[in-house]
């Protein structure tokens, strides 16, 4: 018993001789802010998720985070028409990806009301059989409601059995839409 008593108290020591050298090394970042210590690293912390995406998609449309960047969804609407398009898209929002889903869905709240839309599987071309990569609708009350500054709006849908939910952008005047 006395052997470990000495054992531990040996291995105590060590570790507070090896804390008071380390601890007072006069080159150490130690008192200085995580911005003055590693500004490389502050860079990617205030990065989004560490990769860059573009900033619109390969539709021209608004982006849309999914999963943490899992994946993005591009909302499109055609102001002419008034169709709303949804593209479902990869990590790095530049590729369709089709998925196993007949509608996707998007939730809107505006003056405190919330209204449902529902968005039907439009296959792209080289979409497989029985996915889709786009989801679209002609409701022009979406559109509208869209294009109001203070709506709330999110996507809902499913992708390999798992839900996804993410924040529509609130609508940017300034941006073109396909007409």
């Amino acid at each position: 018993m006395m052997n470990n008593i000495l054992t531990n108290g040996v291995a105590v020591a060590l570790c507070l001789v090896g804390f008071t050298f380390n601890g007072c090394d006069s080159n150490t970042d130690q008192g200085k802010s995580f911005d003055e210590a590693a500004p490389e690293d502050v860079t990617m912390v205030e990065d989004d998720h560490g990769h860059d995406h573009p900033s619109e998609g390969p539709h021209h449309g608004s982006l849309i985070e999914l999963g943490k960047e899992a994946y993005h969804a591009e909302l499109v609407h055609d102001e002419k028409s008034g169709s709303v398009t949804i593209y479902i898209l990869d990590s790095g929002a530049t590729k369709n990806v089709p998925v196993k889903a007949e509608s996707v869905l998007i939730n809107a709240k505006h003056d405190g009301k919330g209204q449902q839309f529902t968005l039907t599987a439009a296959r792209e071309a080289n979409d497989p059989e029985g996915q889709s990569s786009r989801f679209s609708t002609q409701d022009k009350a979406l559109g509208e409601l869209l294009e109001e500054h203070d709506t709330d709006a999110r996507l809902v849908l499913e992708i390999e059995g798992k839900s996804y939910s993410g924040k529509i952008p609130a609508h940017d005047h300034d941006h073109k839409h396909a007409h």
